[in-house]
């Protein structure tokens, strides 16, 4: 819609696991860097940690696109919210293990599936990756101590696959009620908003990755922003998409503090019925 208007090749504040749309802020780029760390050095157990909104997904996403095929099966749950048995048997299912034998889907028979796979994996040189979402809600599912399992599987003395939780920062709190897999952790990292001057560099690094060749957004707009989303990624992409959009409607030259003001009053008002 906006897209000629403001001289762009791509709409600059969409949900994407492009390296080019990536800004590489230090908590992120830290983060990247320490998970991709402990896969590669085989660790058993990694958290990464934030709140929602804040580029935990895109983390995944990016990982998932980069590691090196050694560091293989990849498997992404993104639902995670169901009994042991099945949980157990999804894993097994998404790592390409061999179909079940009766009696089938027990957790016994999930775990023997997946012991044999990743000792076969690892005998090939290979590391397998599991990442867990939203891994803050399963304290009350009892599944979290299921997992532990699998981290169990070892293979020469190392672990056999690297199990990533991922979820808000409760999740922290949550293993530490766990103490037979929080010491089991070898790799802990935190998210966190980005700063004022980050939010800033984050809006011109998206343009720029869009094809923006001028200041779209006036630093006083920039400001605002960030005030009105707490410096969360997810919410300053919102905000920026509908301003862009509403700047376009109204004729402007450059996105405002009124833009963004009025777009953040809309999207958080409720109409009353």
């Amino acid at each position: 819609m906006y897209l000629d208007y403001w001289q762009l090749e791509t709409k600059p504040f969409e949900p994407t696991a492009e390296r080019k749309a990536f800004y590489p802020c230090e908590a992120h780029q830290g983060a990247l860097l320490k998970i991709r760390y402990g896969i590669e050095s085989r660790r058993g157990t990694i958290v990464l940690a934030g709140p929602a909104g804040t580029g935990k997904t895109l983390l995944v996403s990016l990982l998932k696109r980069e590691l090196a095929d050694p560091f293989r099966p990849f498997v992404h749950l993104v639902f995670p919210q169901m009994p042991a048995r099945e949980l157990l048997a999804y894993l097994a299912n998404q790592l390409g293990t061999p179909s079940p034998e009766p009696p089938r889907f027990t957790i016994d028979e999930s775990v023997g599936r997946l012991e044999r796979f990743v000792t076969e994996n690892s005998r090939q040189n290979r590391h397998a990756t599991i990442v867990i979402d939203e891994a803050h809600l399963l304290e009350d599912c009892g599944v979290l101590e299921t997992l532990r399992l699998l981290v169990n599987f070892q293979w020469e003395g190392r672990p056999a696959l690297t199990l990533i939780l991922v979820g808000q920062p409760g999740l922290l709190s949550t293993l530490r009620r766990i103490p037979s897999l929080d010491e089991r952790v070898a790799v802990k990292t935190l998210l966190r908003p980005l700063t004022v001057d980050e939010t800033a560099s984050y809006v011109q690094h998206r343009l720029t990755a869009a094809g923006a060749t001028r200041d779209i957004f006036t630093p006083e707009a920039v400001e605002a922003l960030h005030y009105l989303a707490h410096g969360i990624p997810q919410q300053i992409n919102r905000l920026c998409d509908l301003s862009l959009v509403v700047g376009y409607a109204d004729g402007l030259s450059q996105v405002e503090t009124t833009q963004i003001e009025a777009v953040s009053d809309e999207l958080v008002t409720v109409t009353p019925a």
